[in-house]
């Protein structure tokens, strides 16, 4: 499965998120499908989930501004009168899934560690909500949720195998974490992928 990121250039990762890069100054930034600059730097930021769907589609997967324009016309991210982002909602999402790209996919609204591991042993990879820190996980959590991350198996030890989409090295990026680390970052919701 490839590691993707959530913005172009994955070395910026760590100035954007934690250096006050302005996302706009992305080279990259076409090649995330945008039509323009602007729109990239306004969404980019909110683009986790759409990253882990592409990361489970493979290779052959939509450029990630292709699978917002989707994920948007099913209603899985909102936009309020002042321009606000919200979303990703995850039953319009588990819709847009199933109807255009043929994979199961299944919200869970309460999800449990031990249920993460069981929908794995299905053969599943699931999408869980998780605070953003999690990329971090030697400091002491600041919350739970508001960030999408993919689970694709089980580490060695036990812990959980995963993909962030905001990890701001290779070994954030896809990184294995041990349950009782994981989860204290985690929001117990996701929606799983077969």
């Amino acid at each position: 499965m490839p590691s993707l990121t959530q913005f172009a250039s994955p070395d910026l990762v760590g100035p954007i998120v934690y250096g006050g890069l302005d996302r706009a100054a992305d080279p990259a930034w076409a090649e995330s499908g945008a039509a323009t600059r602007d729109d990239y730097a306004r969404w980019c930021g909110h683009l986790c989930g759409v990253t882990c769907l592409r990361m489970a589609l493979g290779p052959a997967a939509p450029p990630l501004f292709e699978l917002r324009d989707g994920a948007l016309k099913y209603g899985a991210y909102t936009q309020d009168a002042e321009g606000g982002i919200h979303g990703l909602i995850y039953a319009p999402f588990a819709e847009y899934v199933r109807d255009v790209h043929g994979v199961n996919a299944t919200v869970h609204r309460h999800l449990t560690v031990d249920e993460i591991t069981g929908l794995l042993d299905e053969g599943r990879s699931v999408m869980v909500s998780v605070h953003f820190e999690i990329r971090r996980p030697h400091l002491p959590p600041p919350g739970r949720g508001g960030h999408l991350v993919l689970v694709t198996g089980r580490s060695a030890d036990g812990g959980l195998h995963l993909h962030n989409p905001s990890g701001i090295d290779a070994g954030t990026r896809t990184a294995d974490l041990a349950l009782a680390d994981f989860e204290p970052f985690f929001a117990g919701r996701g929606v799983s992928l077969h």
